[in-house]
């Protein structure tokens, strides 16, 4: 870990900067609950002025690791970083809820706490990293981003295939588990020759770029460069190498793009997720009030284990974004964002792929 993660505890424990940005506190409207509420309970406790116990713990673990504080921050605490490691020290303490050890069992035994791992095959310079979701609830996504890969003359092999990129044990406090996941992402990469690594979701965008060096102490190796899909493909239809069926433009409004969770730690991609979102539907999708550097994650994190109320809360509430918009079709991207969305939807929206409907607007070359 970054030496200094933890100073953020204390750092951010009376600051509001980031109130206006905290979906938990909007949702739940108990101060305990924001950034710097939690931030002010493990000040507390490492100042020996409270203990661990179910009341306190409840705080702790509500933090849902979507990145909306740090994005906010205008001196970069590492906020999240920093709940991440007291969940570390609770857990080492034999001081986690049984039901986040479990998850974490499941992650050391199968590598996933979705499902299925199937080890990749092949050898090919380009690569997708499917992940755990991706291969195990959303492979109509992993499927049509393989399709317009192979429309741009790029053969990709698929490699985390039901993989954890580390990120959910990282976030429930095993550092090991997750370092032990990061080292399985790399050695697979590694293994079947990828130079270049598209990732499918912004949640392993994130492991790879930024989360492994600051929070695990790993650096991603220098000769596998990562790639975020959706500015790779939309690079690949400015340059034409993507050939897009040029339909007539339609005048519908009732289609929203929703930024998926942890878009707000990659803001340089809400354009290019946008312009694809454009070329798929015709149109130009509608903007949830929750947008851009201000959207909220859904409870695709690892708070779907920590606290699933607040992350049924979370998506519950990206719905009734779209709902409030006027929107009957959502799209986005990201197979945990697409899969929570479908799961927790009570409602007359249509959750919609962003590369299935695009794969349908491509031409093949």
């Amino acid at each position: 870990m970054t030496p200094g993660v933890l100073d953020a505890i204390h750092n951010c424990r009376f600051c509001l900067m980031c109130r206006h940005v905290a979906p938990v506190g909007h949702l739940t409207h108990n101060e305990s609950l924001t950034p710097h509420g939690i931030a002010l309970i493990a000040s507390m406790q490492r100042q020996g002025n409270i203990s661990w116990n179910d009341s306190t713990l409840e705080v702790l673990y509500a933090e849902p690791d979507g990145g909306n504080c740090r994005a906010h921050c205008v001196t970069d605490q590492p906020l999240p970083a920093a709940i991440a490691a007291i969940r570390a020290e609770v857990a080492s303490e034999g001081l986690a809820p049984s039901n986040i050890t479990q998850v974490n069992e499941r992650v050391l035994n199968h590598h996933s706490a979705f499902g299925a791992y199937e080890i990749a095959d092949g050898k090919s310079e380009w690569g997708l990293f499917v992940g755990d979701v991706g291969f195990n609830h959303c492979t109509d996504t992993s499927e049509a981003a393989f399709n317009i890969l192979s429309s741009c003359g790029i053969d990709a092999i698929a490699v985390g295939k039901g993989l954890d990129s580390g990120f959910i044990p990282c976030s429930l406090g095993f550092p090991d588990t997750a370092r032990k996941q990061a080292q399985l992402c790399i050695d697979e990469s590694l293994r079947v020759g990828v130079k270049k690594l598209l990732v499918l979701s912004p949640q392993d965008l994130f492991s790879f770029t930024k989360m492994y060096e600051e929070r695990l102490g790993i650096t991603w190796p220098s000769d596998v460069i990562v790639i975020d899909l959706v500015e790779f493909l939309a690079d690949q239809i400015r340059e034409k190498r993507l050939k897009i069926t040029h339909s007539s433009r339609t005048n519908d409004d009732t289609n929203a793009y929703i930024d998926p969770t942890h878009a707000v730690r990659f803001p340089k991609r809400f354009d290019a997720a946008r312009q694809l979102s454009e070329i798929a539907l015709g149109c130009t999708p509608r903007e949830l009030f929750w947008h851009r550097e201000r959207a909220h994650p859904v409870g695709s994190t690892a708070i779907q284990f920590t606290r699933p109320d607040i992350g049924h809360l979370l998506t519950k509430s990206r719905l009734e974004d779209a709902m409030n918009s006027g929107a009957q079709t959502v799209l986005c991207e990201d197979p945990a964002t697409l899969h929570e969305l479908r799961l927790r939807n009570q409602t007359n929206l249509q959750i919609q792929g962003l590369y299935e409907m695009l794969l349908n607007q491509i031409t093949e070359n």
